[in-house]
Parts: structure tokens; sequence; C-alpha cells
């Protein structure tokens, strides 16, 4: 089994960043894609970011690219979301998921983290 857990959301003005983290345990050796989805109220869980664990590939959804930067530890097993320039729009429920195909989509992801709530005032 695989254990997500998420952390590192909160409250900040529109401008300002934050870094989530995302920490993945148990059989890690399954997982070859790390990624961020998220989740705004009445809308579809939506792709964010993915990183393998050998930082080999990175790739980011359009209106993030530039503002966010996802890393990875392979020694602590810690996935990060860096998020600069953050936007009202940015507001949503993040999600971390480990998978063993690197894609973008979401049912393609085994294991997924609780969320953390982001939220970006005006």
């Amino acid at each position: 089994q695989v254990q997500v857990v998420e952390s590192g959301g909160g409250l900040v003005q529109a401008g300002g960043s934050l870094r989530l983290s995302c920490a993945v345990s148990g059989r890690t050796s399954e997982t070859h894609v790390l990624a961020w989805f998220r989740q705004a109220p009445g809308t579809e869980r939506d792709f964010v970011a993915y990183v393998t664990w050998d930082g080999g590939s990175r790739y980011y959804l359009d209106s993030v690219k530039g503002r966010f930067t996802i890393s990875r530890d392979t020694a602590e097993n810690t996935v990060y979301l860096q998020m600069n320039s953050l936007q009202p729009e940015d507001t949503a429920v993040y999600y971390c998921a480990a998978g063993a195909v690197l894609s973008n989509i979401r049912e393609r992801y085994d294991h997924w983290g609780q969320g953390t709530q982001v939220t970006v005032s005006s």
C-alpha cells in the first residue's frame, strides 16, 4: 500500500506564495510519477503538474507555467509544489497523487491524499 499526505495549504492574498508538501510512504517503489491536482467547488478535479521520481520529466498546466514549480526530494520521499504569484482563480483543494504511469489524467493515479485547501483572496 502507498500512503500520500499533503500539507501546507492556507489563506494568502493575491500575488502571494505558498508551498505545498506531499509525503509519500509505504510501497513507493510501485510509483513512478507524483502529481498535483486541484478541485474548485462545483468543478472537476484538474491536473496541475507532475514530476517523476527520477526528475527526468515535469509537466505543467498551461495556466500555472512560470508561476508554479514542482520538485521532489527522493531522500525524504516528498514532492513539493511551490506556488508564486497566486491569483483568486487558483483557489481550490489541492490533491497529491502517486501513480505508476506518466499521465495528466486523474484516472491514471491510484493513490491520493486527503487534500489541502488553498484560498487566495483578492
